[in-house]
């Protein structure tokens, strides 16, 4: 394990969250070099020594109580609460998820930016998994962060935040399970914020999806929050994720159904109606740039994956609809 040397801003703390995350977030406070005295790392539930390890590299721990939902916006919440009790005087925060460590220079490189622009409220940068080749699982996940540089709608749990811009909206909204970035970023351009993405390496990520199961769980978890955040913004003009939500209704439920339903029903025909998914995945494939065979491989689960984010819409309206609380859908 190698301790790195960030630049440390006078005016910048961290805010890390996990849970059983074991030698990656020893490796992730290690990569906070002299920002671990300004830092606080926000533990829910661990079992695996995670806090005991916080508190000896020196970082202020929280422990969420568990009588509330654990949730990652809440940790962030709660994380930024306890920063500015220590460190009142920051003007900005990084906010990294505990599974990730922080590229070395990324801290002076994102702070540097925000002298240009009055009104940006989030800076943030590349992520990168460690593992990529592990399973072709990580290697989606690598190519999920590979975002446009430039001005855009949203970020990720790694980001680098104004202070006062985060304040003016109220943080995180702490009941979202997943999708919590994105939402905060809609209010916060809703009242003229902006949010970049620059040209600079930020973390290292290991998400760590070596199976079938956990990368199901994972798009379950993504269907849930374009649904919930979908529903929660629908009146706004910045409104996200309504696509999204529109596609993972028509792959995952209307199409198989009227295929179905309707050979069994009206006519054997409408079965041909199931052509389109291979049809579907030859698309995918050839608009992808790369030339390397995984792409198949890729474009194929992105077609199942509209099946588990449907079973994630299903599951958020079925919870609406039965006044049952959201709960956290974990995948690893």
């Amino acid at each position: 394990m190698e301790t790195l040397t960030q630049p440390s801003p006078h005016d910048v703390g961290v805010v890390l969250i996990g849970r059983n995350e074991g030698q990656r977030l020893v490796d992730c406070m290690a990569s906070l070099g002299d920002l671990a005295v300004r830092s606080v790392y926000v533990d829910s539930g661990s079992t695996d020594g995670s806090i005991e390890a916080a508190r000896s590299m020196g970082l202020t721990v929280v422990e969420l109580a568990p009588d509330v939902p654990f949730t990652a916006a809440r940790a962030r919440n709660e994380g930024f609460a306890a920063l500015l009790r220590i460190a009142s005087d920051i003007e900005f925060v990084q906010f990294v998820d505990g599974d990730c460590r922080i590229v070395d220079g990324w801290i002076r490189k994102a702070r540097d930016f925000f002298r240009y622009k009055d009104r940006l409220a989030i800076v943030c940068g590349r992520r990168r998994e460690i593992f990529p080749d592990v399973s072709i699982y990580n290697r989606i996940c690598d190519d999920e962060w590979n975002t446009p540089v430039g001005e855009t709608e949203a970020c990720g749990g790694d980001c680098l935040i104004r202070v006062k811009a985060f304040r003016e909206v109220n943080g995180y909204s702490a009941d979202l399970i997943a999708g919590e970035e994105p939402e905060m970023c809609l209010r916060m351009r809703e009242i003229g914020w902006t949010i970049w993405r620059i040209d600079a390496d930020m973390t290292l990520h290991d998400a760590n999806i070596r199976y079938f199961s956990q990368w199901w769980r994972r798009s379950v978890r993504a269907g849930h929050a374009y649904a919930q955040v979908a529903a929660r913004h629908r009146t706004s003009d910045k409104r996200i994720w309504v696509r999204n939500v529109r596609r993972s209704l028509f792959w995952g439920g209307v199409l198989p159904a009227a295929s179905l339903i309707g050979g069994a029903v009206v006519h054997p025909a409408f079965l041909a109606l199931l052509a389109l998914y291979p049809l579907q995945v030859l698309r995918l494939a050839g608009k992808t740039a790369s030339k390397d065979r995984n792409r198949w491989v890729e474009a194929a689960l992105s077609v199942v994956g509209k099946f588990a984010e449907m079973r994630g819409v299903a599951t958020f309206y079925s919870n609406v609809l039965t006044s049952r609380g959201h709960r956290l859908i974990e995948y690893k």
